[in-house]
């Protein structure tokens, strides 16, 4: 039987910790400009992502490919569900014009799914990582990537263009997967962990923090991961972004966040991002 994901009304208090700073600033207008100019998608934006503000006054910003449509439906996400109706083969041109004038060292790519093309969208981010290292020889480059439903030659389509960290987040841990994410499989996202590991590229994952698990379920994941060969792990909490999304079961504590850091470090991960406002790309540029 299938558990239905409980929503409505978050069941706890946000804590005193959870302070997100407003985005301001000339680096802001700048990069707010340049998204605009050249019609891109961020993560940030469509993700409600509570480091905006800090990003984007840095003159970074995460940017998303494949449109702002998803074809799968995350009980936790923000990001808009249904068919997309188009697929933009010069948006990775954009998108690299716009790394390239915002003088971006470390680059962040992520995109929505695109379970219903055929190749689930594994061009454009051929393409993208392909033309931003043309545009941009000195920006490194972190690619946040589907799962591409286990066609592993997409994944090494899009792999094979050699960015430094390639991303796959697992979300939650094994019990909560088909509550929080009913269209992806824990198994799977190891392997292709596994798969990108052996191909030569560092990896890297995230959880959400908050939906019920335990620690040892907390822990049980990040064994999982190193024995994957997982390198870069962060660790959020998870903050409900409607009312039609899951609830918050559990605001975790600085205390437990720096615990698991230790824990990770310890058990082999080469890096450990863990704090209650960290998201998959906060500090990307230190995971090199």
């Amino acid at each position: 039987m299938i558990e239905l994901p409980v929503l409505g009304e978050e069941k706890v208090k946000k804590p005193s910790w959870l302070k997100v700073k407003l985005p301001t600033g000339e680096n802001y207008r700048r990069v707010r400009q340049l998204v605009d100019h050249y019609k891109l998608h961020t993560i940030c934006e469509s993700g409600n992502c509570p480091n905006m503000g800090e990003c984007w006054g840095e003159g970074t910003a995460t940017f998303m490919i494949l449109g702002n449509t998803c074809t799968r439906s995350c009980s936790f996400c923000a990001v808009a569900t249904g068919r997309a109706h188009n697929y933009d083969l010069e948006e990775p041109e954009r998108v690299a014009q716009a790394v390239k004038l915002m003088n971006v060292k470390h680059a962040v790519i992520t995109s929505v799914n695109r379970d219903e093309l055929p190749d689930k969208g594994a061009k454009v981010w051929a393409d993208t990582i392909r033309l931003i290292k043309q545009e941009s020889p000195g920006t490194t480059m972190e690619t946040l990537i589907p799962d591409f439903q286990r066609r592993w030659d997409l994944l090494y389509q899009v792999i094979d263009e050699k960015p430094e960290v390639v991303s796959h987040n697992m979300e939650t841990v094994k019990r909560l997967y088909r509550r929080v994410r009913p269209q992806a499989k824990y198994e799977r996202s190891l392997e292709q962990i596994k798969l990108t590991k052996e191909r030569g590229r560092r990896t890297k994952s995230g959880i959400m923090l908050g939906l019920g698990e335990t620690e040892a379920e907390v822990l049980e994941i990040m064994d999982d991961l190193v024995a994957h060969g997982c390198d870069v792990l962060t660790l959020g909490q998870y903050l409900q972004p409607t009312k039609m999304h899951l609830n918050v079961e559990e605001f975790i504590t600085p205390e437990q966040f720096d615990y698991y850091k230790v824990a990770g470090l310890e058990k082999g991960f080469k890096y450990v991002e863990s704090g209650a406002l960290v998201r998959s790309s906060y500090h990307a540029e230190r995971h090199i």
